[in-house]
C-alpha cells in the first residue's frame, strides 16, 4: 500500500548485493545516432520485463568537464543488476540486446560483483550492502561514481572537475574511463576500469587533485545525492573505440 513500511523481505532485497552486475556500452555509427536515441526511449519499457533487479540507461561522454561539450552521441550504456547469472545470460538473447546489436558497430560488456558500495542512486541502493572484502590480488576492479549535483553548486563543481580528469589520464593502472549520465547536466557519473584494487586506491587516496576534491565535497555540499561503488571484474568482452581494455 502507498505509504506503508517496507517488509523485512523488501529490506533484505534492498541491502543484499546482486549476484551480478553488467555494464553494456554500444558504439554506433553517426548515421545510427537518431535510431539510438529511439532505442533509449523504447528500452525503458522493455527493461521492465527483463527480469533485471535494477537498470539505468545512460548517455556517455569523456567526463573531462561534465558539460554538454563532453557528450558522446555515438556511445550509449546500460547498467544492470541481476539476482542470478542465469537472468543475465537470458538477457543476452533479449529484444534490447538484439536491437542494439543491429545498430552498433561494437560493444563492450563488463560482468562484475560488488565489493563495496555507499550512497544511493535515484533513492535506491543498486549494489546493496556488500560485505567488506578485498578482491583477490591481481583482480581487475571497476569504480562507479554517480552524483546529483545541486543547481546552486554546479559552477563550483564544474570548475573542480578538469584537474582531476587531466590527472586521471596519466595514472598507472587505468584501463578505461568513461563519463556517464542520465541527463547532459546535473546527473553525472563515472565508470573506470583498473588493473587491480591497489591501482584504484593509489589514485583515490594518493593523487592530490582527486584528494582535494574529496576533501572539498562535504564543505561545498555539491551533491543532493551520491553513490560510490567498487566492483570486482568477472568477465570482459568486446571493445570500446576499437580497443579491448
Amino acid at each position: 500500500m502507498p505509504g506503508s513500511a517496507p517488509t523485512a523481505t523488501t529490506r533484505r532485497h534492498r541491502t543484499t548485493p546482486p549476484a551480478l552486475v553488467t555494464l553494456h556500452v554500444w558504439g554506433v555509427p553517426a548515421v545510427a545516432v537518431p535510431a539510438a536515441l529511439g532505442r533509449m526511449a523504447l528500452d525503458r519499457a522493455l527493461l521492465r520485463g527483463s527480469g533485471a533487479r535494477w537498470t539505468k540507461l545512460l548517455g556517455t561522454g569523456s567526463g573531462r568537464t561534465f558539460t554538454l561539450r563532453d557528450a558522446d552521441p555515438r556511445h550509449w550504456a546500460l547498467l544492470v543488476t541481476w539476482d542470478s547469472p542465469g537472468d543475465a545470460a537470458w538477457f543476452e538473447r533479449s529484444a534490447t540486446v538484439r536491437g542494439w546489436g543491429a545498430l552498433a558497430g561494437e560493444r563492450l560488456r563488463l560482468a562484475m560483483t560488488p565489493v563495496a558500495s555507499r550512497g544511493r542512486w535515484g533513492g535506491a541502493e543498486p549494489f546493496g550492502e556488500p560485505p567488506s572484502r578485498r578482491p583477490p590480488a591481481g583482480t581487475p576492479v571497476v569504480s562507479i561514481t554517480r552524483a546529483r549535483v545541486r543547481t546552486r553548486s554546479w559552477a563550483t563543481f564544474a570548475r573542480a572537475v578538469p584537474p582531476v580528469s587531466a590527472d586521471l589520464a596519466a595514472v598507472d593502472g587505468l584501463r578505461l574511463a568513461l563519463g556517464v549520465g542520465e541527463a547532459p547536466v546535473g546527473l553525472q557519473g563515472t565508470v573506470s576500469l583498473w588493473r587491480d584494487a591497489a591501482a584504484l586506491t593509489a589514485f583515490a587516496h594518493g593523487r592530490a587533485p582527486h584528494r582535494e576534491v574529496v576533501e572539498r565535497t562535504p564543505r561545498e555540499g555539491w551533491y543532493a545525492e551520491e553513490l560510490f561503488a567498487r566492483l570486482a571484474v568477472v568477465d570482459v568482452e568486446g571493445t570500446l573505440r576499437g580497443r579491448a581494455p
